[in-house]
């Protein structure tokens, strides 16, 4: 460890990227959250800190060094919280500061569970608390989604995808509106930085049972700011009743605090953002797909694409991948051996193959008995497929991490060949003795039901065979492929195990980001143009537990989920950068069987754009002024609220499909007009809109004309279409 440390150090020095070198790292860290797992190893896990704390220092980087849920970090290292919260949280030394490493704003996803989202407003609102409470350093987990390419994910069980629910996705395109709250939120916190630099800790007030202030000031007297130099003063205020909303009265005015929210007043008078309230837009992403599978066995098939004729190709080719032994590099030895340490980790794979010998009397007596002989097995993880004589036994699949198994099996009469074919889905990547988890099976494997009592086949010879064929031989490579002996796949072929498929497609037009979809397929490995995609599996979560998300109380990383009742993941991130134009390589391994005809690859992109800005919310604080000066940013920005309205990059709004100015009612997907309703609303915002990948909408009467229902809060809502502002096409779709 010491030496792999000390080379990273050495590169990022020679590299200059040190903040005393001009270079952007401020802070390196050094283990992670080992704090959580220290008392599993007694004394040597609190000497192991130690000698890790002052091997980092003794490197001499010149920047602070910071380590993670560790309570007994070292004087020298300062100690620093990971979590969905950390107001709470104090270093264990007052001359360190307060520092939030990991604020978890989404959760990871596994096969076959449900989707967590976290709602913004929490987020926002565990954002505002830190600072409030003297936070110093805040970092984002994750704020750009990414892809858990080839078999980098681990778990075990989480899947490919690791959008994790940030504000920008894996794709790239922005999750509204959490991008553009938590951005709100940001430039709130930027108009308060003179006071919060300038003072040490905030002063507490208490303004009801559930309802504090935090006051950063550098005057002695809190009534003396409001009057002078409001830059001097910056007040947070916080309602942290999960249910009420509450006025409070702070510094003789009265304010008014939704439900678990906070108030920003960067002056200590003017509240410039709350972080129950958004104004941000939602924005809801798309694939393109309006293409029926075809239906026809023509190698190619002219598309209309948006205008443009795409030639997409639609022969599959097809190759069995052999169960059991299928090359030389195989061995035979007395007793079961551990998975990984067979494979290591080269493979997801690994095939365990003995001979099983049944005797006229074992059939005689499962015959008399009404009885079968079953497999049984103490533990195994995470998928086992067994097969006798070739064919696959049982429903298909065991599944499960250190699970029971016991399987019902029938045997012939003579020699059984007995394949066991264990399976990993990711590693476990967290935990103590992490690295002793291993995989495959664990205990006894036996089997039970035959005349003369039960069999230990941990007694028996075993042949081991590691990984696929297919996959040793890199078929999946534009080079390799061509030298495998794929045949042509029936359009009526019927789903097929352990099979093989590739065909060759076009990319999407345009720049959008691309993603495939595999929701026709069960579960295995894609590859493009020799790039690992990483695994696949159409594992469908359970149809309970997706009911309405509460932004309100402590986030916990079930209490918001989507997808019930769907597979957790279908679509499949491909980087532009792996693509050509055209022809490129698609290859799949699939295992429990699907139809490949029904695969489309597609691009991603913003569709649909939506927003409700009321009278009551705040100015916007997207609008411009990026001013030092308190007072600057309120004498160069209206207070009148504003809707901000912004399609992706390269594409314009294309319609207006809903706009209100009054009373409207319903959400994005379905908004409807209230008895409050300005006639002007669409033609207003259709001239502000139309055609721009950007508009801004002020919401005040004057705007629209004319009061449509005075004494009575008027909100504009206005739900829009995005399309790409190419001449030559919009967004593609490809149906392989």
């Amino acid at each position: 460890m010491q030496r792999f440390v000390k080379r990273i150090v050495d590169l990022m020095r020679e590299e200059m990227l040190f903040s005393w070198q001009g270079g952007p790292i401020i802070m390196l860290q050094i283990e992670n959250e080992y704090g959580n797992i220290e008392s599993s190893y007694g004394q040597g896990g609190k000497d192991y800190v130690k000698w890790a704390a002052r091997m980092a220092i003794e490197l001499d980087v010149g920047v602070p060094w910071v380590m993670c849920q560790q309570a007994d970090a070292p004087d020298i290292i300062i100690n620093a919280c990971n979590g969905f919260y950390c107001d709470g949280f104090w270093p264990n030394s007052a001359k360190k500061p307060k520092l939030w490493t990991e604020d978890w704003n989404g959760w990871f996803s596994s096969w076959g569970g449900r989707t967590p989202k976290r709602p913004v407003e929490d987020i926002a609102f565990a954002v505002a608390r830190f600072f409030q409470r003297g936070g110093s350093f805040h970092n984002y987990y994750m704020y750009y989604g990414g892809t858990n390419f080839g078999r980098s994910s681990g778990g075990p069980f989480y899947v490919t995808s690791y959008d994790y629910d940030a504000p920008i996705d894996e794709y790239g395109l922005l999750s509204q509106p959490k991008w553009g709250h938590l951005k709100e939120l940001h430039a709130a916190i930027k108009l308060c930085e003179p006071a919060l630099v300038a003072v040490d800790s905030p002063h507490y007030i208490k303004l009801g049972p559930m309802q504090e202030a935090h006051v950063y000031s550098v005057k002695k007297s809190l009534n003396s700011t409001l009057s002078g130099n409001g830059s001097s003063c910056s007040a947070f205020l916080a309602n942290i009743d999960e249910r009420k909303t509450v006025s409070v009265k702070f510094l003789g005015q009265l304010y008014t605090l939704l439900p678990w929210s906070v108030s920003i007043l960067p002056d200590c008078r003017t509240p410039v953002f709350n972080t129950a309230k958004v104004r941000a837009q939602t924005s809801v992403k798309t694939v393109e797909f309006d293409l029926p599978p075809f239906q026809n066995k023509s190698v190619t098939q002219p598309l209309m694409l948006q205008n443009k004729i795409s030639s997409v190709p639609k022969a599959w080719m097809t190759l069995k991948e052999p169960i059991g032994i299928w090359s030389e590099n195989n061995f035979t030895i007395q007793g079961l051996l551990e998975h990984l340490h067979v494979t290591k980790d080269n493979s997801d794979y690994l095939w365990y193959i003995t001979r099983i010998n049944v005797s006229a009397e074992d059939i005689s007596f499962w015959e008399e008995n009404q009885i079968s002989p079953a497999l049984s097995i103490d533990s195994m993880r995470d998928i086992l497929r067994i097969f006798v004589n070739g064919q696959l036994i049982g429903e298909g699949s065991v599944i499960g991490h250190w699970v029971k198994v016991v399987q019902p099996i029938q045997f012939l009469q003579g020699h059984n060949d007995l394949v066991l074919l264990s399976q990993t889905v990711g590693l476990q990547n967290y935990g103590a003795f992490m690295e002793r988890d291993g995989a495959g099976f664990k205990g006894q494997v036996k089997l039970t039901g035959f005349k003369n009592g039960e069999i230990d086949l941990s007694e028996y010879s075993w042949t081991y065979q590691v990984g696929l064929r297919g996959e040793f031989q890199k078929i999946y490579t534009i080079d390799e492929s061509e030298k495998a002996e794929w045949i042509d796949l029936a359009l009526d072929a019927s789903p097929s195990t352990f099979t093989w498929y590739k065909t060759f497609f076009d990319a999407p037009n345009g720049a959008n980001p691309v993603a495939l979809d595999l929701g026709s397929m069960g579960k295995g490995q894609a590859w493009v143009n020799g790039h690992h995609l990483g695994r696949y599996w159409t594992l469908v979560a359970p149809k309970d537990g997706c009911g309405v998300c509460d932004y309100r109380g402590a986030y916990y990383s079930s209490k918001c989920v989507t997808n019930c009742g769907k597979p957790t993941q279908t679509w499949y991130h491909i980087p532009r950068s792996w693509l050509k134009a055209s022809n490129n390589l698609l290859v799949l391994f699939e295992e429990t069987g699907g139809n490949p005809f029904e695969i489309s690859v597609n691009s991603r992109y913003t569709k649909t754009i939506c927003a409700e800005v009321s009278e009551t919310h705040y100015t916007s604080l997207l609008n411009g002024s990026r001013s030092d000066s308190i007072d600057k940013f309120f004498s160069q920005n209206t207070v009148t609220p504003e809707m901000h309205l912004q399609c992706d990059g390269g594409h314009t709004i294309s319609s207006i499909e809903f706009a209100s100015y009054g009373t409207p009612r319903g959400s994005c997907h379905k908004f409807s007009q209230g008895k409050c309703h300005a006639p002007n609303s669409m033609a207003l915002v259709s001239k502000a809109c139309l055609g721009k990948q950007r508009c801004v909408i002020e919401i005040s009467n004057s705007e629209f004309g004319a009061d449509p229902c005075q004494g009575i809060v008027k909100t504009l809502a206005v739900k829009a279409k995005c399309a790409s502002s190419s001449s030559s096409s919009t967004t593609g779709s490809s149906q392989i």
